[in-house]
């Protein structure tokens, strides 16, 4: 279809090479074939009197003017999609959908299993694909490779809604014959036994639990790194080293190892896991019910709460302010 001498369909394109700056991770976004992507640029750099992307070194760069149709073609895009296009009423039962959420092994292990066996009950055509964590979580959720995030309050977008799904705190994960758990876990201790972490991604980012410990004024002696936090467990069997894990996923590790916990010698602010959608699917009925139901499933199992005193109130939010703050700041500059 054309408007004037401009054919619609291409504006799907334009706005896909615009975000993604590259003909091929253009072309998978948009399931086409590198050649008709390329054809399709051929034809918009046509229209538009300007190359719109030109080769700098080994990447892809925006022209000015391409610069400046980014938000026009997205909110003529979102204007479609949100007034012409009508979705039909969301029916669990009967729901065909694939959601996609990224998330870590841990918010895998203690809550998505759970929720998404009991949405198979009511919902057994929606499926999910669940991908780990990478260097920059919230610019694939921007891009739409996945739907959801699941990850901690502190490395979500501002620019994007979403819900408070549970809080975790930490403890001393050990050997069941590790001399040094059935002690006193003291600073001194603590900082004197080998530990074993998780860090993730290609540019190996710390977990939050590490970058707080960080901000100590003693430095553990990491000994062994891991790529996964469900691989913490066996890394400590067997040795005099510890970790520092949540106490949700320690719970699970203990049931079935030979392993025990202690509480950690110094306070580490409780992390709360947050579900976060892009702001143009807020009205995404399917997505909106997943989020409900992991809302559920995590309240059912959240059990005791840590509970603040209205005195406390004030302190503990500006120590999440400052903290905030800071773990962002840490972030951009990896």
């Amino acid at each position: 279809m054309r408007f004037g001498r401009l054919d619609l369909n291409l504006l799907v394109a334009l706005d896909a090479l615009l975000t993604e700056r590259s003909v091929s991770l253009a072309a998978d976004k948009l399931c086409l074939s590198q050649s008709a992507t390329s054809s399709a640029l051929g034809r918009l750099r046509e229209y538009f009197g300007d190359e719109l992307l030109v080769v700098k070194g080994r990447h892809m760069i925006l022209t000015a003017r391409a610069e400046e149709l980014i938000e026009p073609v997205r909110a003529v895009l979102e204007q479609v999609r949100t007034t012409i296009t009508v979705q039909p009423p969301f029916d669990p039962a009967t729901a065909e959908r694939q959601i996609g959420i990224m998330a870590s092994d841990y918010s895998t292990q203690v809550l998505l299993a759970d929720a998404i066996a009991a949405m198979e009950k009511d919902a057994p055509g929606i499926r999910f694909e669940i991908q780990p964590m990478n260097d920059n979580p919230v610019d694939t959720l921007e891009r739409g490779y996945v739907d959801l995030l699941l990850t901690i309050d502190y490395a979500i977008s501002t620019d994007h809604p979403s819900q408070l799904l549970f809080e975790d705190d930490y403890v001393v994960l050990g050997w069941s014959e590790n001399p040094a758990m059935h002690e006193t876990m003291t600073r001194e201790t603590y900082f004197s036994l080998g530990h074993v972490t998780a860090r993730f991604g290609k540019a190996r980012l710390a977990a939050f639990d590490e970058w707080f410990v960080r901000r100590q004024k003693q430095q553990r002696r990491v000994e062994v790194v891991a790529p996964t936090f469900l691989s913490l467990a066996g890394l400590v069997v067997n040795t005099n080293r510890i970790a520092t894990v949540h106490r949700k996923m320690a719970d699970i590790f203990v049931q079935s190892l030979p392993l025990v916990t202690c509480e950690t010698p110094f306070t580490i602010p409780p992390i709360r896991e947050t579900i976060q959608w892009h702001i143009s699917n807020n009205n995404d009925s399917a997505l909106r019910w997943v989020v409900e139901r992991l809302g559920v499933a995590a309240q059912r199992q959240q059990g005791a709460r840590n509970v603040v005193t209205l005195n406390d109130a004030e302190r503990v939010a500006r120590e999440r302010e400052r903290i905030d703050f800071a773990y962002r700041l840490k972030s951009n500059n990896f």
